[in-house]
């Protein structure tokens, strides 16, 4: 006869089958009901699923790091203090339920971001999909999709998940072709009330410098901040910090 931790891996309960022998054990030991057992079987099944999951979602991310808001130092800059409130706030997620998005703004190193990966991975964690890209390797993506016909699925790629995490934006200029791909997505995205968190080293006043011209950027701009919060960082660049800081020990 097939024994009943076979019988759950057949029904795909891996967790339940694993458990068994020592939630029957506690049963004993413990004079558990059988209800109760059950109930321990299964909260276990869930836990693990729900692990799964979040792996899955993390996976599909492509944050490639789990950090948390524990590693960020609120006292490197006074900026980071006065927005401290601000982004304790943004890891509740209101701001995915909301469709709203997110604008870091600062120069290189300032912290943009792996802010935007501890709110990425915050919300790979509550079961949102997430998506980290940077603002070139999407719209490389996107131009080389278009040579092989396959252009509406990979922008459905990037305009699908709850939340896209698009960093470095501005620090290279984009001609006509790849600054209208930026808004398909951006457009595709605000029509969808999909939230969107964008690292950027130039003010929105600059932003017609990048983005092709003036009416696109403008286009881009007016979806963005319809609904967003706008955080900007500065202070030493901590990579520069660091590099000096090793240079001398």
């Amino acid at each position: 006869m097939t024994s009943i931790p076979d019988k759950m891996k057949e029904l795909r309960l891996a967790a339940m089958s694993q458990h068994y022998p020592q939630v029957l054990a506690e049963t004993t030991s413990q004079n558990l009901s059988f209800p109760k057992a059950l109930e321990r079987l299964l909260d276990l099944e869930l836990e693990s699923r729900h692990q799964h999951a979040i792996q899955r979602r993390f996976h599909f991310s492509r944050l490639h790091a789990q950090t948390s808001i524990d590693q960020f130092n609120f006292q490197h800059h006074k900026s980071r203090t006065q927005n401290k409130t601000k982004i304790l706030r943004l890891l509740d997620l209101e701001f995915i339920a909301q469709g709203a998005s997110i604008i870091l703004v600062g120069n290189p190193g300032t912290g943009k971001t792996f802010l935007a990966k501890i709110i990425g991975w915050q919300a790979c964690q509550a079961k949102h999909r997430v998506l980290f890209t940077t603002a070139m390797d999407m719209l490389n993506q996107l131009i080389a999709s278009q040579a092989d016909h396959s252009l509406a699925r990979k922008l459905k790629f990037y305009i699908d998940p709850d939340l896209l995490l698009c960093d470095e934006l501005g620090f290279l200029a984009l001609d006509q072709q790849t600054s209208n791909l930026f808004f398909q997505v951006i457009s595709g995205r605000h029509s969808r009330s999909r939230s969107t968190l964008i690292t950027t080293n130039l003010p929105f006043s600059e932003w017609g410098n990048v983005l092709y011209n003036t009416t696109i950027a403008t286009a881009i701009v007016d979806r963005l901040v319809e609904n967003a919060h706008i955080l900007v960082l500065e202070g030493e660049s901590l990579r520069k910090l660091k590099k000096s800081q090793k240079a001398s020990s």
